[in-house]
């Protein structure tokens, strides 16, 4: 790891503590700080889920998210919805997506998300989903995505303060 990006690493874990609790699971990987990572419970039998996320950039150059997967599902990939002429379509990313140098990029439900294919079982509010992220320069990571209620809108303060994703940058 480069000097830089050690420094960098540092500046975005002490700008995440004096932000407060519903940052303090910020993870880091090379010059990128992901946080508020979730997922929505499924019914049995469902097929699929969404995992979301939000991805900065606090390096000098652009990142791209490449790879998504999780052992509880047959396939991991990038998707995104788009409403094209009154009909809301679902499709794969081609080439992932970019995180801009010094930028962000949320993934979030109706937009870009993670698409996660042939569940091996259910996912229940309170479970952690394992996922390993895969950037063009940063690397890969292993977290987690927190399980929130069918039908969440997404995290708040009060329900991802005290998660633990166990984050271990590979």
């Amino acid at each position: 790891m480069s000097r830089l990006t050690t420094v960098l690493s540092a500046v975005a874990v002490l700008i995440a503590g004096a932000m407060g609790p519903a940052l303090a699971d910020t993870i880091i990987v090379g010059s990128l700080a992901l946080n508020d990572l979730w997922t929505r419970a499924t019914p049995p039998g469902a097929p699929t889920a969404a995992g979301y996320l939000t991805i900065a950039n606090n390096g000098a150059e652009a990142d791209r998210l490449i790879a998504v997967a999780s052992p509880y599902a047959e396939t991991g990939e990038i998707h995104v919805m788009e409403m094209k002429d009154g009909v809301m379509s679902m499709r794969a990313v081609e080439g992932g997506i970019e995180i801009p140098a010094g930028g962000s990029v949320t993934l979030a439900p109706g937009g870009l998300h993670l698409m996660f294919i042939k569940l091996k079982d259910a996912l229940h509010e309170g479970d952690e989903l394992p996922v390993r992220l895969t950037f063009e320069k940063a690397g890969s990571v292993e977290t987690s995505l927190h399980v929130m209620a069918i039908g969440a809108k997404g995290p708040s303060a009060e329900t991802m303060d005290g998660m633990d994703h166990g984050a271990a940058a590979k």
